[in-house]
């Protein structure tokens, strides 16, 4: 399934905090990091979407479906905004591409002869190291 979705403002839900890690006084001043939240019931998604969203055993998504991402990269917090929209967005479509189905295939007869050969040979080169019998 190929899907080409961007999320809307009303189901993105933005809080700004500190940001965690080294920065000096602009850490301890400034909330630039961005927490988001989105609901994956309440979306727009196609139902098969949420379905394997929400079938995913990762840490960002809570026991009652709300995907929550953390970006603090980035000292502006529009820059922490727009990566945590575009890691939101890759986590969906990671999950709205359905692998291809592999189909199962019999080795060929050629492969079958050259296996039975080699295993053949490895049977007399094992035969060969056993001591003699009078």
């Amino acid at each position: 399934m190929n899907l080409t979705w961007a999320p809307s403002d009303w189901e993105l839900d933005f809080s700004f905090i500190r940001a965690s890690g080294p920065g000096g006084q602009n850490v301890n001043k400034v909330s630039s990091a961005v927490h988001l939240r989105f609901d994956i019931r309440r979306s727009t998604l196609p139902p098969l979407i949420k379905e394997r969203l929400l079938a995913l055993s990762d840490q960002r998504i809570t026991n009652e479906g709300v995907i929550v991402i953390k970006a603090q990269e980035s000292r502006s917090q529009e820059q922490n905004r727009a990566d945590a929209v575009a890691r939101l967005v890759e986590l969906v479509q990671a999950v709205a591409h359905t692998p291809k189905a592999r189909r199962a295939t019999k080795p060929t007869y050629g492969s079958r002869q050259r296996r039975l050969e080699g295993k053949s040979q490895r049977s007399g080169i094992k035969a060969g190291r056993a001591k003699p019998e009078f």
